[in-house]
């Protein structure tokens, strides 16, 4: 069926995340816990730092940013998985399937962006901290985050346009539980060379960029925070960019195995690729939460007071 003659009435089908029977009621329950978790945890962290004029600062104006591309990122994967595994049907049209695609690209690739964004913070807050507030300012923070979501838009309507342009067979069972690049371009019919040179190149750049930015930053830091004379003053600085370093290795660790590993299509390989990017479209959104929070005695802080009820929301 030819890319420009596909319609809504066309259907793909997704592997899912399990082929077993029995395991499907455990995982609905695992993957709604765990959407739920993952929604209302950052949902509270974003009302925590709009709620609290402390947290009025650069960094948790990211994180709040980073908060709402994470629902909105899971959102967009983990509602559909959880919806075939009740209906036991593993369906999507063909509008949906790229209607998902734009969007699973845009908030992921957002989550990349915000986590360079959230790096060259603390450099600026550990290397230049006496003009951190000059450089940080509220203009130059809506600017990044605005950069960003233009860039992300631009890089999924790129995949997105290529993708409408190839052929895909009936019947075709797409290797993930969602639509996703590679394994759309797994069952096309037609040839994808182009496809793949751009995915190469345009998505190893977004990938890779943004992690040499992450990792120059972090050896700055460090290297500034050795020389810092207080040994309290380390601590502090090292568990400030502990949580940070964390959700990097994390999402970036298994978003390079996923894009930038190729993999055969034998079932074991599926299962290998299904359980990578489990890690990164839900662990790692739902763990964000927990590893901002829970070190940090500003944010411990600012939730309790909005689980209180002591808050009143303002604006950055």
């Amino acid at each position: 069926m030819a890319g420009e003659n596909q319609t809504n009435d066309f259907e793909f089908f997704l592997w899912g995340l399990s082929e077993k029977p029995e395991q499907q009621r455990v995982l609905f329950l695992l993957f709604l816990w765990m959407y739920v978790v993952t929604v209302v945890g950052n949902l509270l962290i974003v009302l925590a730092i709009g709620t609290d004029t402390h947290l009025h600062t650069p960094m948790y104006f990211f994180l709040a940013s980073l908060s709402c591309a994470d629902i909105l990122f899971t959102s967009t994967t983990v509602p559909k998985a959880l919806v075939n595994i009740q209906t036991q049907s593993r369906s999507i049209s063909y509008a949906g399937c790229m209607t998902q695609l734009y969007f699973f690209l845009t908030f992921g690739d957002m989550d990349i962006f915000l986590l360079a964004a959230m790096a060259y913070d603390r450099y600026v807050a550990i290397c230049h901290p006496l003009h951190y507030m000059m450089i940080m300012n509220y203009r130059r923070c809506t600017l990044m985050v605005t950069a960003c979501w233009t860039l992300t838009n631009l890089v999924a309507m790129t995949h997105t346009f290529l993708i409408f342009r190839l052929s895909f067979c009936s019947k075709k069972v797409i290797p993930d539980f969602f639509c996703d690049l590679g394994p759309l371009m797994k069952v096309s019919c037609s040839d994808t060379q182009v496809n793949e040179f751009v995915l190469l190149f345009l998505g190893g750049a977004v990938i890779l960029i943004p992690f040499i930015l992450i990792l120059v930053s972090y050896i700055r830091i460090v290297s500034a925070i050795l020389r810092l004379p207080s040994a309290q003053g380390r601590r502090k600085a090292f568990s400030t960019c502990g949580s940070h370093l964390a959700v990097v290795a994390l999402f970036f660790g298994t978003v390079i195995r996923a894009y930038l590993c190729p993999s055969s299509s034998s079932s074991n390989s599926v299962e290998e690729d299904t359980a990578a990017a489990v890690m990164y479209t839900v662990v790692t959104p739902l763990l964000n939460p927990f590893i901002y929070s829970l070190r940090n005695k500003d944010m411990k802080g600012a939730l309790g007071r909005l689980l209180r009820g002591k808050v009143s929301f303002s604006l950055y």
